[in-house]
């Protein structure tokens, strides 16, 4: 991990992992008789959360998301239905700006699916939302992968895995165009006395035609603190390594195993030299489930305690999503490894595995206790922390999505118990860094760095109020090659 000074650690990076629905990672607690997450849909459940957070210092709240249903586990929605498989969910960007209200450095990941949206009404929502936080909105880009969710909205089955990311990269130009070359810096006057609030020689209509998106027109935001949103995302094949390298400035990865983990993230930093970056330009931040108490014993008691409302059942039905493969088909001495279809499902169940030959389905079962399958650490504070800093040092990760299990009571054991543990050890701040949620995650500022892809279609500034650029509109040369 790298040093602040000598002898000092850089404080980790810590997100709480939500979703906008009943269920999210750790499935059946919502059975818990003091668990909220039901409140989902009301806005207090959001600005109490978030305040929680920010009393902890916590560095931002990710919302994941999902589109579509999970559908392949007895081939129904059934089970998803019953136990709140991410089904019903609501859409994770509009809770933002109340929760923005209430706190003042909380950053705020939120996941957003490309594959259904358009980029110059996506650069709008992002460019509204970075206004209304002041600098604290990141995206989680994903590309999806659920079939169900290509037939809603009109499609036969998803694209192929590497054709989203090829699509995806496009998209990313064409917002990269509108957030950082549409207007200049100084294209807003404000100046009451001339009547003019924008200078329109400093303000560019973009014009790209490629394979899968035209666009003409201006971007309809003004430049927002950040310009670009902080850029997450979670991708771990070849490709999505390679759009991660490209784009992300935090990746979030979800191995069970450190050392797996390591060689990961040894990739990943390595693969954001070849693109032309440096390996710090990335943070990375693995996923964990920790359930914390006073003592050991009674951290242990709690835990039996929430595996009596947890399903397993329910993590089988959203894993059958995941990989491809309908389990309940499975009896509990079926040697997973033995029954792939094709080289995804068989990938999908090594992954599950984590090298043993011989996985069965009951084995499967027992690690879903919990009703999830993140890393999940048991004990008293010292032992989170020893934990989480074994990780950090192991696996060279940057921090941790804490997967929540009884809401908000998981929050608020972990800030009272595991944050002056952590603090005492110089692995957690003790007050918030000054600035936007970039800024605070870097220190070098609200904006992408200039060796960062998307550099290279920021508008030139002005001189003598004039924006100095070679013609009026803005285009990459790959959209000029198309043209």
């Amino acid at each position: 991990m790298a040093s602040t000074a000598a002898g000092a650690r850089a404080p980790i990076i810590l997100n709480a992992f939500n979703m906008a629905s009943v269920g999210h990672i750790n499935h059946g607690l919502w059975t818990h008789p003091r668990d909220q997450s039901s409140h989902y849909h009301r806005l207090d459940y959001w600005t109490g959360l978030a305040k929680e957070l920010e009393r902890g210092l916590f560095d931002g709240l990710f919302i994941a998301d999902i589109i579509g249903v999970y559908d392949t586990y007895q081939q129904s929605v059934d089970v998803t239905l019953r136990e709140s498989v991410q089904l019903p969910i609501n859409d994770p960007t509009l809770v933002v700006p109340a929760m923005a209200a209430v706190t003042e450095h909380l950053g705020f990941g939120v996941t957003v699916n490309l594959s259904y949206e358009q980029p110059y009404l996506l650069a709008r929502r992002f460019s509204t939302l970075d206004h209304l936080t002041q600098g604290r909105i990141g995206w989680n880009i994903v590309t999806g992968y659920l079939d169900s969710a290509a037939r809603a909205m009109g499609q036969r089955q998803q694209l192929a895995h590497d054709a989203r990311y090829d699509r995806a990269d496009e998209f990313m130009d064409v917002l990269y165009q509108l957030w950082e070359g549409s207007w200049s810096d100084s294209a807003v006057l404000r100046d009451r006395t001339r009547r003019i609030y924008a200078d329109p020689q400093q303000v560019r209509r973009v014009q790209h035609s490629g394979p899968h998106f035209q666009v003409d027109g201006y971007h309809l935001s003004e430049p927002s603190p950040q310009r670009t949103p902080v850029l997450l995302q979670a991708g771990s094949s070849g490709r999505g390594l390679q759009f991660a390298a490209r784009h992300a400035e935090c990746v979030f990865m979800a191995i069970q195993d450190k050392a797996a983990t390591a060689t990961l993230v040894r990739q990943l930093r390595a693969e954001a030299v070849r693109a032309g970056r440096q390996p710090g330009d990335i943070k990375v931040l693995v996923g964990m489930t920790p359930v914390v108490a006073a003592t050991a014993r009674q951290a242990q008691e709690k835990y039996q305690e929430y595996c009596r409302y947890a399903s397993p059942e329910a993590a089988l039905a959203h894993l059958s999503a995941t990989a491809g493969i309908d389990f309940s088909t499975y009896q509990r001495d079926t040697p997973l490894l033995q029954q792939h279809r094709s080289n995804g499902i068989e990938n999908s169940i090594k992954r599950l595995a984590n090298g043993r030959e011989d996985y069965r389905l009951g084995d499967l079962l027992d690690e879903l206790a919990l009703g999830g399958r993140y890393a999940t650490v048991v004990g008293d504070a010292q032992q989170i922390a020893d934990e989480m800093q074994s990780w950090v040092d192991e696996a060279g990760v940057d921090g941790f999505n804490l997967a929540r299990t009884v809401v908000p009571e998981c929050f608020g054991d972990f800030i009272d118990l595991v944050v002056p543990e952590l603090q005492s050890r110089g692995l957690h701040k003790s007050a918030y860094a000054p600035g936007s949620m970039r800024h605070k995650l870097f220190g070098q500022g609200d904006r992408l760095p200039a060796h960062h892809h998307a550099q290279q279609f920021r508008q030139q500034p002005s001189v003598g109020g004039v924006s100095v650029a070679a013609s009026p509109s803005l285009s990459t040369p790959r959209a000029q090659a198309l043209a």
